[in-house]
Protein backbone atom coordinates (compact mmCIF):
# COMPACT_ATOMS: atom_id res chain seq x y z
CA UNK A 1 0.00 0.00 0.00
CA UNK A 2 1.60 3.63 -1.02
CA UNK A 3 2.15 5.84 1.97
CA UNK A 4 -0.60 8.63 1.89
CA UNK A 5 1.35 11.97 -0.11
CA UNK A 6 3.11 14.23 2.90
CA UNK A 7 4.33 16.89 0.58
CA UNK A 8 3.54 18.31 -2.92
CA UNK A 9 6.23 20.37 -5.10
CA UNK A 10 4.94 22.78 -7.48
CA UNK A 11 6.96 25.01 -10.83
CA UNK A 12 5.12 27.88 -11.62
CA UNK A 13 1.49 26.49 -12.10
CA UNK A 14 2.56 22.91 -12.22
CA UNK A 15 2.85 20.27 -10.41
CA UNK A 16 6.16 18.25 -10.40
CA UNK A 17 5.72 15.88 -7.21
CA UNK A 18 3.91 14.60 -4.75
CA UNK A 19 4.00 11.60 -2.23
CA UNK A 20 6.34 11.48 0.93
CA UNK A 21 8.74 14.31 1.59
CA UNK A 22 12.35 12.59 0.66
CA UNK A 23 10.57 11.66 -2.44
CA UNK A 24 9.48 15.20 -3.48
CA UNK A 25 12.75 17.17 -2.20
CA UNK A 26 14.67 14.50 -4.79
CA UNK A 27 12.61 15.59 -7.53
CA UNK A 28 12.93 19.42 -6.57
CA UNK A 29 16.70 18.86 -6.63
CA UNK A 30 16.69 17.21 -9.87
CA UNK A 31 14.21 20.02 -11.40
CA UNK A 32 16.21 22.76 -10.30
CA UNK A 33 19.38 21.24 -11.66
CA UNK A 34 18.48 21.76 -14.60
CA UNK A 35 18.92 24.65 -16.50
CA UNK A 36 15.60 26.31 -17.54
CA UNK A 37 13.06 26.37 -14.56
CA UNK A 38 10.82 28.81 -12.78
CA UNK A 39 10.88 29.17 -9.27
CA UNK A 40 9.92 25.96 -7.23
CA UNK A 41 7.36 25.89 -4.18
CA UNK A 42 6.73 23.16 -1.59
CA UNK A 43 3.96 22.63 0.80
CA UNK A 44 2.95 20.24 3.28
CA UNK A 45 0.26 18.05 1.20
CA UNK A 46 -2.56 18.67 4.33
CA UNK A 47 -1.99 22.10 5.94
CA UNK A 48 -0.81 23.75 2.95
CA UNK A 49 2.42 25.33 4.79
CA UNK A 50 5.48 26.51 2.69
CA UNK A 51 8.59 24.11 3.25
CA UNK A 52 12.01 25.01 3.10
CA UNK A 53 13.93 21.99 2.12
CA UNK A 54 17.69 22.40 1.74
CA UNK A 55 18.74 20.50 -1.90
CA UNK A 56 21.97 20.61 -1.36
CA UNK A 57 24.29 17.10 -1.93
CA UNK A 58 23.64 14.43 -3.84
CA UNK A 59 19.55 12.84 -3.81
CA UNK A 60 21.29 10.83 -0.40
CA UNK A 61 22.53 13.62 0.88
CA UNK A 62 18.83 14.90 0.63
CA UNK A 63 17.45 12.01 1.80
CA UNK A 64 19.59 12.07 5.16
CA UNK A 65 18.96 15.28 5.83
CA UNK A 66 15.61 14.64 5.62
CA UNK A 67 15.48 11.40 7.55
CA UNK A 68 17.79 12.67 10.44
CA UNK A 69 14.74 15.35 11.03
CA UNK A 70 11.86 12.71 11.37
CA UNK A 71 11.32 10.69 14.31
CA UNK A 72 11.88 7.18 13.91
CA UNK A 73 10.39 4.05 14.85
CA UNK A 74 12.68 2.83 16.66
CA UNK A 75 13.13 6.24 18.71
CA UNK A 76 8.96 5.69 19.82
CA UNK A 77 10.18 1.95 20.77
CA UNK A 78 13.28 2.78 22.80
CA UNK A 79 10.77 5.61 24.48
CA UNK A 80 8.38 2.86 25.24
CA UNK A 81 11.11 0.29 26.09
CA UNK A 82 12.53 2.40 28.81
CA UNK A 83 11.69 0.87 32.42
CA UNK A 84 8.72 2.65 34.47
CA UNK A 85 9.28 3.52 38.32
CA UNK A 86 6.51 3.57 40.42
CA UNK A 87 3.59 6.20 39.72
CA UNK A 88 0.85 6.68 36.79
CA UNK A 89 1.82 5.16 33.19
CA UNK A 90 2.91 7.12 30.32
CA UNK A 91 -0.53 8.90 28.50
CA UNK A 92 1.48 11.06 26.57
CA UNK A 93 0.74 13.66 28.95
CA UNK A 94 2.11 17.16 28.38
CA UNK A 95 2.22 19.49 31.04
CA UNK A 96 1.15 23.29 30.64
CA UNK A 97 0.69 26.15 32.36
CA UNK A 98 -3.02 27.07 32.04
CA UNK A 99 -4.04 30.79 33.51
CA UNK A 100 -7.89 30.78 35.08
CA UNK A 101 -9.42 32.90 37.35
CA UNK A 102 -9.59 31.63 41.39
CA UNK A 103 -13.14 30.83 40.65
CA UNK A 104 -12.40 28.47 37.20
CA UNK A 105 -9.50 27.03 39.67
CA UNK A 106 -12.18 26.32 41.98
CA UNK A 107 -14.54 25.19 40.27
CA UNK A 108 -12.25 22.62 38.50
CA UNK A 109 -10.40 21.23 41.77
CA UNK A 110 -14.16 20.01 43.49
CA UNK A 111 -14.65 18.20 40.27
CA UNK A 112 -14.41 14.24 40.84
CA UNK A 113 -10.43 13.37 39.66
CA UNK A 114 -9.42 16.83 39.99
CA UNK A 115 -8.17 20.10 37.59
CA UNK A 116 -6.58 17.59 35.10
CA UNK A 117 -9.47 15.29 34.44
CA UNK A 118 -12.15 17.73 34.54
CA UNK A 119 -10.01 19.75 31.79
CA UNK A 120 -9.64 17.15 29.56
CA UNK A 121 -13.02 16.08 29.76
CA UNK A 122 -14.23 19.65 29.06
CA UNK A 123 -11.67 19.19 26.14
CA UNK A 124 -12.98 16.13 24.52
CA UNK A 125 -16.17 17.33 24.87
CA UNK A 126 -15.51 20.57 22.94
CA UNK A 127 -13.93 18.79 20.21
CA UNK A 128 -16.62 16.86 19.87
CA UNK A 129 -19.34 19.30 19.52
CA UNK A 130 -17.10 22.10 17.43
CA UNK A 131 -15.59 19.00 15.13
CA UNK A 132 -17.18 19.67 11.90
CA UNK A 133 -16.43 23.03 12.31
CA UNK A 134 -13.02 23.21 13.38
CA UNK A 135 -12.79 20.89 10.34
CA UNK A 136 -13.73 23.78 8.00
CA UNK A 137 -11.63 25.94 9.56
CA UNK A 138 -8.92 24.02 9.15
CA UNK A 139 -9.42 23.16 5.50
CA UNK A 140 -9.99 27.19 4.82
CA UNK A 141 -6.44 28.08 6.67
CA UNK A 142 -4.95 25.75 4.68
CA UNK A 143 -5.82 26.45 1.51
CA UNK A 144 -5.62 29.89 2.16
CA UNK A 145 -1.77 29.48 3.11
CA UNK A 146 -1.05 27.87 -0.06
CA UNK A 147 -3.24 29.95 -2.49
CA UNK A 148 -1.19 33.20 -0.68
CA UNK A 149 1.67 31.54 -1.71
CA UNK A 150 1.20 30.42 -4.83
CA UNK A 151 -1.56 32.21 -6.59
CA UNK A 152 -1.37 35.91 -4.51
CA UNK A 153 -1.44 37.74 -7.65
CA UNK A 154 -3.31 35.36 -9.95
CA UNK A 155 -6.88 36.70 -11.69
CA UNK A 156 -9.69 35.95 -8.99
CA UNK A 157 -7.67 35.65 -6.42
CA UNK A 158 -8.98 37.93 -3.30
CA UNK A 159 -12.73 36.90 -4.69
CA UNK A 160 -11.74 32.98 -4.22
CA UNK A 161 -10.73 33.93 -0.26
CA UNK A 162 -13.98 35.32 0.52
CA UNK A 163 -15.74 32.43 -1.53
CA UNK A 164 -13.05 29.95 0.66
CA UNK A 165 -14.21 31.86 4.12
CA UNK A 166 -18.09 32.13 2.85
CA UNK A 167 -17.72 28.23 2.89
CA UNK A 168 -19.32 28.71 -1.36
CA UNK A 169 -17.94 25.28 -2.76
CA UNK A 170 -19.25 26.57 -6.11
CA UNK A 171 -18.36 30.44 -6.29
CA UNK A 172 -14.82 29.24 -5.30
CA UNK A 173 -14.65 26.50 -8.19
CA UNK A 174 -15.94 29.29 -10.77
CA UNK A 175 -13.57 31.60 -9.64
CA UNK A 176 -10.77 29.30 -9.99
CA UNK A 177 -11.53 27.82 -12.74
CA UNK A 178 -8.74 29.41 -15.04
CA UNK A 179 -5.97 28.80 -12.73
CA UNK A 180 -3.51 26.18 -13.83
CA UNK A 181 -4.99 22.64 -13.13
CA UNK A 182 -2.36 21.28 -10.86
CA UNK A 183 -2.87 24.22 -8.49
CA UNK A 184 -6.60 25.02 -9.09
CA UNK A 185 -7.21 21.07 -7.84
CA UNK A 186 -4.96 21.29 -5.23
CA UNK A 187 -6.57 24.23 -3.68
CA UNK A 188 -10.42 22.59 -4.37
CA UNK A 189 -8.81 19.64 -2.52
CA UNK A 190 -7.86 21.43 0.37
CA UNK A 191 -10.39 24.04 0.44
CA UNK A 192 -13.38 21.56 -0.14
CA UNK A 193 -12.08 18.01 -0.70
CA UNK A 194 -12.06 16.36 -3.80
CA UNK A 195 -11.69 18.78 -7.00
CA UNK A 196 -15.07 19.52 -9.22
CA UNK A 197 -15.71 17.67 -12.07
Amino acid sequence: MTPPPTAIAFEGGHKIAEGPLADVAVAMRNRAGKATHEAILVFDYETGKSLQIDLNGSDKDVRARLAANLPTQASADAFSATPRGPGRPRLGVIAREVTLLPRHWDWLNAQPGGASVALRKLVEEARKARGDTDTVRSRQEAAYRFMSAIAGDWPNYEEANRALFASDADRFHQLTASWPADVRDHARRLAFGLPHA
